[in-house]
């Protein structure tokens, strides 16, 4: 599903350089709910922007379904996002104006699904993740995990083959953390999604089925908990 092939990633800000992902190697298949975990600086959330299609790698080759990203123009990126991937964020990136059943919409907006379509499956969407109720509310009107719900549920709702969470949980109480967890769980098992986390929580690595821990920008531990 997603492999990155001597991946490197170096930045450089007034003449220094950081090398944030040394040779990477890795490769996430199709279904798998895995989390990259480390410390902050160990490069995870760089990985995530490039398997992401948010960033490019300085050297190495990333690609999605066997197609290679930097192969593509920016609008071919643009709609490959839209098309195969969703997106949840540490700070939830839910667009204040507008509702839940409308910040839900907003991808399958941009996919051009008619309008009655779109809040049929906004809605059903929300009903699975418990948020029907809210669904006139306004991001400010509800609690974090309230709002983080409502990005699984924009991430998910337009069909994408994977999903890519950074720090998904780092907003969250314990009990709202796991409560999300299972959720997402529950749609990667139902669904056949794709899950890939960067995190540092105990909660992720714990419920993921695979962890891939990263220090330094490179893999030092690659671990299986239970089979898919």
């Amino acid at each position: 599903m997603l492999e990155a092939q001597a991946v490197t990633k170096v930045y450089e800000t007034r003449g220094v350089q950081t090398d944030a992902l040394r040779c990477v190697d890795l490769q996430v298949g199709e279904g798998e709910f895995t989390a990259l975990a480390g410390p902050s600086g160990s490069g995870k959330t760089t990985l995530l922007n490039l398997f992401g299609a948010l960033d490019a790698p300085t050297s190495g080759r990333v690609t999605l379904e066997g197609q290679d990203l930097a192969a593509l123009t920016a609008s071919q990126l643009a709609a490959l996002r839209l098309a195969k991937l969703g997106f949840v964020f540490q700070a939830y990136n839910l667009i204040p104006v507008l509702s839940a059943v409308e910040n839900v919409q907003f991808v399958m907006e941009l996919q051009g699904v008619p309008p009655a379509e779109r809040r049929r499956r906004a809605m059903q969407i929300l009903d699975e993740v418990e948020l029907a109720d809210l669904a006139e509310k306004r991001p400010l009107e509800m609690s974090g995990g309230q709002q983080q719900r409502v990005a699984v549920a924009r991430a998910i709702v337009s069909g994408p083959r994977v999903v890519l969470a950074d720090e998904p949980t780092a907003n969250l109480d314990s009990r709202t953390a796991a409560q999300l967890l299972d959720l997402m769980e529950k749609m990667n098992q139902e669904r056949g999604v794709t899950f890939l986390f960067s995190t540092h929580d105990p909660q992720v690595i714990e419920k993921a089925s695979r962890t891939v821990r990263l220090h330094d920008g490179a893999v030092c531990a690659d671990e299986w908990k239970r089979d898919l």
